[in-house]
Parts: structure tokens; C-alpha cells; sequence
């Protein structure tokens, strides 16, 4: 199992805060002879006729050397994490969740605004200092 994120812990307080709760941790994908582990799974209750969105989290720091491995990394486990959940969990949606100073500053280049642009493409924007999500891309209809 790979090591948890830095702020792993930060992620799972601010989605408990935000009314999620955290039902795998870390969440694992069987994909034939092959265990993958997204960070974390979660759930919450939208409206009583709506019902529960479930989630898979990916929490990326973006802390390495370069930002475009960086990148290339979250990008490639985002959509394999994505694909393998369309064959074993079609309802639960994987989000890549990405602290506000990173979103803020790396994710305005023009090499991020790639994968923002990209059909299918989530992400939750958090602040680690408040511990809370203070967005969501595309938005979560509570």
C-alpha cells in the first residue's frame, strides 16, 4: 500500500466537516489480479428523494520536484481510479482533492488548465489551515 499524502488526515477532517462520511480508508479497487488504493471513499445524503453520492478521493500535494510529473501522475491515476470505478462502483464519482494555495498558483498554468478542461475531470479545492472544502469542480448539488 502506497504512503498516505501529507495532508491525508487534512482531507478526511474537511470532509467530515463538510457532512461526508468517510467509508473506506483507504478505499481499494480489485482490478483482476491487481489491488489499487485510492486514498479515502466517501458518502453523503443529498436529499431524502435523492438519496447518497458516494466518492472516491485521490488527495495530491503536488510537493515534488516538478510540477508536471506531478501532474502527469495525478492525471494517470485520476482516470485509471475513474475507469476501473465504471466497471466495479458506476454510482461513486473520484475526485482529485488539491489545497487552495496549489489550485491557486500551479493549477492557473496553462499545463493544468489541461486537465481542468478535461470531460469528466473532478476536484474539491481545500484549505489546510481551516481544514474545510471551500470548492468543488464540477459543483455537488447538497
Amino acid at each position: 500500500m502506497a504512503a498516505r499524502d501529507f495532508h491525508h488526515d487534512t482531507v478526511k477532517t474537511a470532509l467530515i466537516k463538510d457532512s461526508w462520511t468517510i467509508t473506506d480508508d483507504p478505499l481499494v479497487l480489485k482490478i483482476g489480479i491487481r489491488n489499487v488504493f485510492v486514498d479515502m471513499g466517501a458518502e453523503k445524503l443529498i436529499a431524502a428523494e435523492r438519496g447518497t453520492v458516494k466518492i472516491a478521493v485521490e488527495v495530491k500535494t503536488f510537493m515534488g520536484t516538478s510540477f508536471v510529473n506531478e501532474l502527469e501522475k495525478a492525471w494517470g491515476q485520476f482516470f485509471l481510479y475513474s475507469r476501473i470505478l465504471k466497471k466495479q462502483d458506476s454510482l461513486r464519482q473520484i475526485y482529485l482533492a488539491v489545497e487552495s494555495n496549489v489550485f491557486e498558483t500551479l493549477f492557473k498554468q496553462e499545463v493544468a488548465q489541461l486537465l481542468l478542461e478535461e470531460p469528466g475531470f473532478c476536484l474539491f479545492v481545500f484549505d489546510a489551515q481551516k481544514e474545510e472544502i471551500i470548492q468543488w469542480k464540477p459543483q455537488i448539488n447538497s
